[in-house]
């Protein structure tokens, strides 16, 4: 007979901990909340507060991993729930943000605009949870769903701080919001930053370089942050365009 109560063998597995990882988990919720306040500030016509909380959860989203990885507290539960923290604050914060900013005065075409960009940066996460392993790490592939947030917001924040009138602009942002998000899903190679190697030396004048940078971008920081990301988001076409010459 068999006894029920018989203890399991040693080669049994033991049963996996159904715990998660507090630290970066954290700051993934941090990035998330940020998310959520943008879209109730620009729901509330605060559009300034709204912009900066989706730079705020930039800044988190790009602390959360970092810290896991440093921390060795990566975990499936963490890039799952890392994805959805970024639909939230780069995909549907940005696009409501503008929409609630200009893009409900042109119909239409406003709340299309806002819907091909959140779209876009759906597909845009998709794909890269994907390629996690596959693609050269040099390089994102398309407009990273960050960078393109921060173009939207950066424009709606710089704009709201020197008070221009979003109005005779709204088909211009329309098309920019729109363009952001297929940049996202495009085959445009971006620059990744991932080969800096921060613990590594560099040239006192790189540092002098950084000291001068921050210092530009502190004179406004909604000016300087927006052409900052603007610059990025059109390094990408522009080297396209630059190695499809060099190959002629």
């Amino acid at each position: 007979m068999t006894d029920e109560h018989a203890q399991p063998c040693d080669d049994e597995q033991p049963p996996r901990s159904r715990g998660i990882y507090l630290l970066p988990n954290l700051f993934t919720t941090g990035a998330l909340f940020s998310g959520f306040y943008a879209v109730i500030a620009g729901m509330n016509g605060d559009f300034v507060n709204a912009a900066i909380a989706i730079f705020v959860a930039m800044v988190l989203d790009g602390l959360d991993g970092r810290v896991a990885r440093m921390t060795n507290t990566s975990s499936e539960f963490g890039a799952e729930y890392d994805s959805l923290s970024d639909m939230v604050s780069f995909g549907v914060a940005p696009a409501l943000v503008a929409f609630t900013w200009v893009l409900d005065s042109v119909g239409k075409i406003g709340w299309f605009a806002a819907f091909i960009y959140v779209a876009c940066a759906a597909l845009r996460l998709a794909r890269f949870n994907t390629q996690i392993g596959s693609v050269d790490k040099k390089y994102f592939i398309g407009l990273p769903s960050p960078a393109a947030a921060a173009a939207v917001a950066g424009l709606v924040w710089a704009c709201s701080e020197f008070e221009v009138s979003p109005g005779p602009l709204a088909y211009v942002v329309a098309a920019f919001v729109a363009s952001c998000g297929l940049l996202m899903v495009s085959n445009v190679l971006y620059y990744s930053f991932k080969e800096v190697d921060f613990k590594g030396k560099v040239p006192f004048m790189i540092l002098a370089g950084i000291v001068l940078v921050i210092g530009v971008i502190s004179i406004s920081p909604a000016t300087f942050l927006w052409l900052l990301f603007l610059l990025y988001m059109l390094s990408g076409p522009l080297l396209w365009l630059w190695r499809k010459r060099k190959a002629l």
